[in-house]
């Protein structure tokens, strides 16, 4: 009896779970989510490693069905780089949301609703706080374990392929709350023409790029 009392509850935890992920997607397949970009007081972006792997990204999660986009950039934030809301200052955030498609090979056919990609809406923050305040296994399950201050573009060149036209996207639309001297339509300033950047890939010991391991 108690194993079949035991089986009974794992149905309705599973049609539970299912329940809560199928309110995350979308109709048309998409996960709702939130992208951080961090800067600090020289303009330069925070840009973090994947634990275990050489892949450079900007933090982003998931978006709860209890929750504002705000409320998980917030959550987020402190999950995955350690700062509390009074340690940062919001710089605004995008209109839209801005969506990317997942390749083939990590969309799971076989499992609860089909999730195709993510449709995000993105943050830029400004660092209050030193450098010693940033702490990346503040979560059980980190989810970097390096970082460090890259040049406004540089993620362009460094994002893995599918996720390039979502920061270009981001990018490009909160420049202004960084850059408000900058014309938007200044061609001299873009993802593709920006010389400082360019300079900075060609010899990446020329000016910002110091590696900071995770604080233990």
């Amino acid at each position: 009896m108690r194993f079949a009392a035991s089986d009974e509850n794992v149905e309705k935890w599973r049609i539970a779970l299912y329940m809560r992920y199928h309110r995350l997607i979308d109709h048309d397949g998409f996960r709702p989510n939130v992208g951080i970009i961090l800067c600090n007081g020289e303009r330069r972006l925070f840009w973090a490693r994947r634990v275990g792997q050489n892949a450079w990204q900007f933090p982003q999660g998931g978006i709860n069905p209890d929750e504002t986009p705000q409320q998980a950039m917030f959550r987020e934030l402190e999950e995955e780089v350690g700062l509390a809301p009074h340690q940062v200052t919001l710089l605004g955030s995008t209109r839209h949301w801005l969506r990317y498609r997942l390749p083939k090979r990590f969309i799971r056919r076989h499992c609860g609703p089909l999730c195709i990609g993510q449709k995000q809406i993105w943050f830029m923050l400004r660092v209050n706080c030193g450098e010693t305040e940033f702490c990346l296994d503040r979560n059980v399950k980190p989810e970097f374990d390096a970082w460090r201050w890259v040049r406004y573009w540089y993620p362009l060149r460094e994002v893995v392929y599918f996720k390039r036209r979502v920061y270009e996207q981001a990018l490009i639309e909160l420049q202004p709350l960084l850059y408000p001297e900058r014309s938007p339509h200044d061609p001299l300033f873009s993802p593709y023409t920006d010389a400082p950047a360019l300079v900075q890939d060609l010899f990446p010991h020329a000016g910002s790029a110091m590696l900071y391991p995770k604080r233990r």
